[in-house]
């Protein structure tokens, strides 16, 4: 991350998180990692699950665990279907309920409840890929590589 270029743009006291799935659905995971230093603060999965389903997971991920802690920052993620899921505190999934997706389900109806029970939340804002870059939290899955972050895992 460029953070001479993102200064007084991107607010860095922030945490970032990012999806990945390997097939739709498929092996999801996501991750979340503090802007002021590119540390990875969690990481969950893999699980089946949607690329969407992730995204959404890891926004209310990083909300309760700002609450948690009691931390005064904010939340970026590159997701619009995400950040729509969570300001209407409801996954707009089409995934059907088996065997492989219960668990992932179970962990989507906990996070609508956890944003139903918690309407003040953090400040979740749209990262500019564009103009930005890949989002510190990618996975690097794309046609064009990025490393995944670096740095040992922060215990919080």
């Amino acid at each position: 991350m460029d953070y001479d270029k993102l200064k007084g743009i991107v607010d860095f006291n922030a945490i970032a998180v990012d999806a990945g799935c390997s097939g739709n659905p498929g092996a999801m995971e996501y991750q979340g990692v503090y802007l002021g230093n590119e540390q990875r603060l969690f990481h969950f999965g893999p699980i089946q699950g949607t690329n969407n389903i992730g995204e959404f997971l890891a926004i209310v991920h990083a909300l309760a665990l700002i609450k948690k802690n009691g931390w005064d920052m904010k939340v970026y993620s590159d997701s619009i279907s995400g950040m729509a899921w969570v300001r209407n505190k409801k996954a707009k999934t089409t995934l059907k309920r088996d065997e492989q997706t219960a668990q992932v389900l179970d962990l989507v109806i906990r996070a609508e409840n956890w944003l139903w029970a918690n309407p003040k939340h953090a400040e979740v804002l749209k990262w500019n890929t564009e103009e930005w870059g890949e989002i510190p939290a990618d996975f690097g899955r794309k046609a064009s590589p990025k490393s995944s972050p670096k740095g040992k895992d922060l215990k919080m």
